[in-house]
């Protein structure tokens, strides 16, 4: 029989911050419990029915309850404080953080690196580098989560959602689901392996599955290159301007003006709704002709194409991750002048 854990390892950056406010919420839940509970037990006996005792009520002063609230937010403020600024540190991913892309599909995890290696319900990650998941599922909500780590995000259908880390103990570490998404929600498991930064570089130069039909050294952004050629988007987004469609080079990061004077930054969701209802935001100085790719790809393929603009330049502002090298040139609509991620 295996020792029981009273704490999951603690490999992350956020494991010890996590658990320290968990900690300090338990001992201040104790320490106030433990009287309150005690003087209700014994006023509970002490003013019984059948106690003769003197019941008259006498109510001079204020003085307890305003020590009581003045207690109250002395405790309760710093600890807001506190917590407020680990949950932000945790949506604010560092600058130069590795994007790994994430797909939720029942019941699987499908894993794609910026340089091309595919993985399922297995994530390889180097050890001392931060790492930022951009995350979608291909059909119901999901949630990624990995307890070592104390990090958890929902992952849902036509969204992209983010989560970072960065893991500060080499080993494999449990990875779950922890939304319910159909009978076989309870198989939806893997494994996060956290390697040395060597053999994480040998393991990239030598493991993870190629795309389909393309070459084994093939990276998203190349992906995406030959996906947008394949789908004839190159016709429309010239390189030098001039096509149907906008330019793509440069555009990612950067604010786009539309056709109904708003203004919108060209990141991850705005490319990926240029790719499926290009009609929605349509880029001023264009025609609203670009055919919609909603069903003809799935959200590998999508990412593959924003990993393409990403790596056509990027503005440097408000963009959802960084580029995969060569990732087709996103969303690249064919002839669309709704202006794919930033067209």
């Amino acid at each position: 029989m295996g020792d029981v854990q009273f704490w999951p390892d603690h490999a992350s950056n956020f494991a010890w911050p996590i658990d320290t406010i968990y900690i300090v919420l338990i001992a201040l839940s104790v320490l106030f419990s433990v009287p309150i509970v005690s003087l209700m037990i014994y006023f509970g006996f002490k003013y019984r029915r059948s106690a003769v005792v003197d019941r008259t009520m006498s109510h001079t002063s204020n003085w307890m309850e305003w020590s009581a609230i003045g207690g109250m937010l002395v405790l309760i403020v710093p600890i807001f404080i506190w917590s407020a600024s680990v949950y932000f540190d945790m949506f604010r991913p560092p600058a130069g953080a590795l994007e790994i892309y994430v797909v939720g599909e029942q019941w699987m995890w499908k894993i794609q690196h910026p340089t091309g290696q595919r993985e399922i319900n297995q994530l390889h990650v180097p050890l001392g580098r931060p790492i930022k998941l951009i995350m979608t599922s291909e059909d119901v909500i999901h949630s990624m989560y990995v307890p070592a780590f104390r990090v958890k995000h929902d992952v849902i259908p036509g969204r992209y959602t983010a989560l970072w880390f960065e893991a500060t103990k080499s080993g494999t570490f449990h990875l779950f689901c922890t939304e319910y998404c159909g009978t076989e929600h309870s198989n939806m498991v893997g494994a996060v392996i956290v390697m040395e930064p060597a053999d994480y570089q040998a393991w990239l130069s030598g493991g993870g599955q190629a795309q389909p039909g393309a070459p084994a050294a093939e990276s998203m952004a190349q992906a995406g290159q030959r996906l947008f050629e394949q789908r004839g988007c190159v016709s429309c987004h010239l390189a030098g301007g001039g096509g149907p469609g906008p330019p793509l080079a440069g555009v990612y990061g950067a604010a786009q003006q539309l056709a109904g004077g708003q203004t919108v930054t060209a990141d991850d969701a705005y490319i990926r709704e240029s790719i499926l209802n290009p009609a929605a935001k349509v880029v001023r100085g264009y025609e609203p002709i670009m055919p919609s790719f909603q069903g003809q790809l799935n959200e590998q393929e999508i990412l593959e194409l924003i990993a393409y603009i990403k790596s056509l330049g990027s503005s440097g502002g408000g963009a959802s991750g960084t580029a995969e090298p060569g990732a087709p040139s996103g969303t690249s609509e064919p002839g669309g002048t709704t202006a794919p991620a930033a067209p």
